[in-house]
């Protein structure tokens, strides 16, 4: 049983998969879209589901620091939901708060160039998003 994680962003979306364990996070895409036309993306997370056979999606919440959700929270919210809908299967939102600068951080201390970087930073973030929602999962022994 394999989780899908997504960083879902304003023009990219990081993909990321578990391994069959639900162990460890591997980053897998970045998926160019458009918020207002979402069939390509959707389209191509459904490819990831079925080669994966992906039984839980897991899609990245932006909170603001003080928990509230915001514009982007809210953005992330409507996709998780149309997920459900055209997928049909289970979507869960991981708080993703910081992520982005995590995942920066670690590029930069692997001495990852400025432009690679920018090529798999929401990779990267798909894949801390899954790998603290598989690591929450694990201690609570699910």
């Amino acid at each position: 049983m394999k989780s899908l994680g997504l960083d879902v962003g304003t023009r990219t979306i990081g993909v990321a998969v578990s391994d069959a364990f639900g162990w460890t996070a591997q980053g897998i895409e970045t998926i160019k879209w458009n918020d207002q036309y979402q069939d390509p993306a959707i389209e191509r997370i459904q490819h990831w589901i079925k080669e994966h056979d992906v039984t839980t999606i897991v899609v990245g919440l932006p909170k603001n620091m003080n928990g509230t959700i915001g514009e982007r929270g809210q953005a992330s919210l409507d996709f998780a939901e149309t997920l459900r809908e055209r997928t049909g299967i289970e979507v869960v939102l991981e708080d993703e708060r910081l992520t982005t600068a995590a995942a920066e951080r670690m590029l930069i201390s692997a001495d990852v160039s400025r432009k690679k970087r920018k090529k798999v930073i929401d990779k990267m973030a798909a894949v801390l998003i899954l790998q603290n929602y598989l690591d929450r999962n694990q201690s609570k022994g699910l």
